[in-house]
């Protein structure tokens, strides 16, 4: 994988960290002590970023790195799963029934798309 391809799926899983997390660019960005513009060219993988930058960005977000840079790794899918456990915690029998029927379904639409973007 080219470096270029590399950056926006970094990028992108910085995107989708911050929106779970409820930030908007600013938010992140005031949270990392970076600006708004240099979080918009990371999520868009237009920017490099140097470590110290990386260690604010995840930190602001309060994620493991492996979350951004090894997502396919066991221990984070681990992380992933125990989170969804957390998620469903305090749901009823009928809640979780609605989540797991709107999860296969969403899965079930990833693995029917096109494999460009992972």
């Amino acid at each position: 994988m080219d470096e270029a391809t590399e950056l926006k799926l970094i990028g992108q899983r910085i995107r989708e960290a911050r929106i779970a997390c409820e930030m908007s660019q600013a938010d992140l960005a005031y949270a990392a002590g970076i600006s708004v513009p240099h979080i918009s060219d990371i999520e868009l993988g237009k920017a490099r970023m140097n470590v110290l930058t990386f260690r604010k960005v995840i930190e602001a977000l309060r994620i493991s790195a492996d979350v951004i840079l090894r997502p396919n790794i066991p221990t984070v899918n681990q992380l992933y799963q125990q989170e969804f456990s957390d998620t469903l915690k305090d749901c009823t029998p009928a809640e979780i029934e609605s989540i797991l029927k709107i999860v296969q379904e969403v899965k079930q639409s990833l693995h029917n798309k096109p494999d460009d973007n992972f």
